[in-house]
């Protein structure tokens, strides 16, 4: 298991009912062990087994729900 924590913009959150949103969008996703979504900031904080996910489709599923989501670079 390689664990890897990336940054994730998010842009079109506005309220904790959006937080929500990306926890529930991401939350059947195998492979992440932490998400931490800010509203203050628009991005989520991400730990995940890279052999599992990756930021990438974890983004996407945070689009499928409505928002613009952006992989960092690191």
């Amino acid at each position: 298991m390689a664990s890897q924590t990336r940054i994730i913009n998010i842009d079109g959150m506005t309220c904790e009912g959006c937080v929500a949103s990306v926890h529930t969008a991401t939350g059947d996703i195998d492979g992440i062990d932490i998400i931490t979504v800010d509203l203050t900031d628009n991005l989520a904080t991400v730990t995940f087994d890279d052999s599992k996910t990756s930021a990438e489709a974890i983004a996407a599923a945070i689009e499928d729900a409505g928002f613009d989501a952006t992989v960092a670079n690191s």
